[in-house]
């Protein structure tokens, strides 16, 4: 009986490894934040290293991301990521939007909820010493204080769904 149950286990895991999801690679760069507002080497090698996997429209897939479920995981991690902020489509957003977001980011960047432990260990290097830290704070505060200086205030406020 308990041989019967594995061989069922085996053939339903070969079976799910054809389901497989998109893969998060686009070459359109036309929203890209960098075309907003300047991002100098020392924030975009931030990005690159810690954030580009999970808020951007290219991941770079580790080897374990063609096993199934993980794919699905990780599938789910990285568009649940682009929703809450997406480097590749920054300059998409409502001016206010985007003035929103870079404050979120500074808010979670100080707490350490960025980037995610659960993605830190198993990726060391995209762990954030904290002089990386604070310069990606100051780096969303400048380009939040760019904002104030170019838009009207009022435009800076997200406005509450009704």
């Amino acid at each position: 009986m308990m041989k019967k149950i594995l061989l069922l286990l085996l053939a339903a895991f070969l079976v799910i490894q054809a389901f497989r999801p998109a893969k998060n690679n686009s070459a359109d760069k036309s929203k890209d934040i960098a075309l907003s507002y300047p991002v100098p080497d020392s924030v975009a090698v931030i990005f690159d290293k810690a954030c580009n996997d999970c808020h951007s429209n290219n991941t770079r897939y580790p080897i374990y991301a063609e096993i199934q479920p993980v794919a699905w995981w990780l599938n789910d991690h990285i568009q649940d990521g682009k929703k809450h902020f997406n480097l590749n489509e920054f300059g998409g957003y409502r001016i206010a939007k985007q003035y929103h977001k870079l404050e979120e980011c500074i808010e979670q960047v100080k707490e350490g909820e960025m980037p995610l432990e659960s993605y830190t260990v198993l990726h060391q290097e995209a762990r954030l010493s904290d002089a990386e830290r604070q310069t990606l704070i100051n780096w969303s505060e400048a380009v939040r204080d760019s904002m104030k200086r170019k838009y009207p205030a009022d435009s800076l406020i997200m406005k509450k769904k009704k």
